[in-house]
């Protein structure tokens, strides 16, 4: 093998992980919004959770999109958000 092809194999298993870690995240917080709206919980705003979505899969990026560096801090942002809502003073909280 030469170094381009052996440059090439490596951008390209880079890439794949990255990915990878995105689609994970994009999970999670898909996951994490729908417990938190089962328990009653507030998500936060609805743009934070459809933005970090709409960023990871429209191809406009801060960063061309075999890089996926800046989609992950997107997703790890949304999550952070929805995890940390807190309810309004006066709201109730469930049942």
């Amino acid at each position: 093998m030469d170094t381009t092809t052996t440059l090439l194999v490596t951008a390209a298993v880079v890439a794949a992980v990255l990915l990878a870690v995105a689609v994970g995240l994009l999970v999670r917080l898909v996951r994490t919004r729908r417990t938190l709206r089962r328990a009653g919980l507030p998500t936060g705003p609805r743009w934070v959770f459809w933005g970090a979505v709409a960023y990871l899969l429209l191809p406009t990026d801060l960063l061309p999109d075999p890089v996926y560096l800046d989609d992950i801090g997107v997703l790890l942002l949304a999550l952070r958000s929805l995890r940390a809502a807190r309810p309004l003073p006066g709201e109730t909280t469930g049942p």
